[in-house]
């Protein structure tokens, strides 16, 4: 199995469905696990941090019409432009991050328009700038947690990103989800709340063996 697949996907795999949202990884194959979301409020619908697939637009007429594409942040382009340009709608991306898409972006602080989701700064290192979404139920992540291979060791659920293990990022204490979508695996659609502190409690301590986990999947 390839790290990353190259080219447009002709199909996809359907991950984390719930009433107000669906998720999809378009090379089901690949290591990394890519995985984009689809979130619906109140008829319209925002794309984030999309890789593009044939046929995926037929899911997003299931919860409404497109209102927006989303890049939570500075590595998250993928096929953002293509998909916004396919439904002439803007790229949102937070104030602080540049994911280097050529073509139109909307710098986003606070909440994303028309929606209860707020946009929180989650990681804020040299060359590494993430947002998060959070509407109270569902947390959106981009890198800073997964569930790929890579991310988690031993009984973990969902995993801090290896590289930021020693120092994970304690905003995300603060809240307490019913379901977590991440943007490398399927999401945590059951007791959120308690593998997000699980994670967060044990990342450090659980660090040498999560590197040891990582280097030994891509080998």
């Amino acid at each position: 199995m390839p790290m990353k697949a190259t080219g447009r996907a002709t199909d996809f795999a359907e991950i984390d469905r719930f009433d107000d949202g669906v998720g999809w990884i378009a090379h089901p194959d690949e290591e990394m696990q890519r995985a984009s979301h689809a979130l619906a409020v109140d008829g319209d619908v925002w794309v984030v941090d999309p890789v593009d697939a044939d046929g995926i637009d037929d899911r997003f007429a299931e919860f409404g019409e497109v209102r927006g594409v989303v890049v939570l942040m500075d590595r998250h382009g993928r096929d953002a432009a293509a998909i916004a340009q396919r439904h002439s709608v803007p790229i949102y991306v937070p104030s602080f991050a540049d994911p280097g898409i050529d073509a139109g972006t909307q710098p986003v602080t606070g909440e994303l328009p028309g929606t209860n989701f707020e946009v929180v700064r989650t990681v804020d290192w040299p060359g590494w700038d993430e947002a998060a979404l959070y509407d109270g139920e569902t947390l959106v992540v981009g890198d800073v947690l997964g569930t790929a291979q890579y991310f988690t060791t031993g009984d973990e659920r969902i995993g801090v990103h290896p590289m930021l293990r020693v120092k994970p990022p304690r905003t995300l204490e603060q809240f307490e989800p019913e379901r977590i979508l991440v943007g490398h695996g399927e999401g945590v659609l059951e007791a959120a709340s308690s593998a997000l502190e699980y994670a967060l409690d044990g990342a450090r301590r659980r660090a040498p063996k999560a590197w040891l986990d990582a280097v030994r999947s891509m080998v």
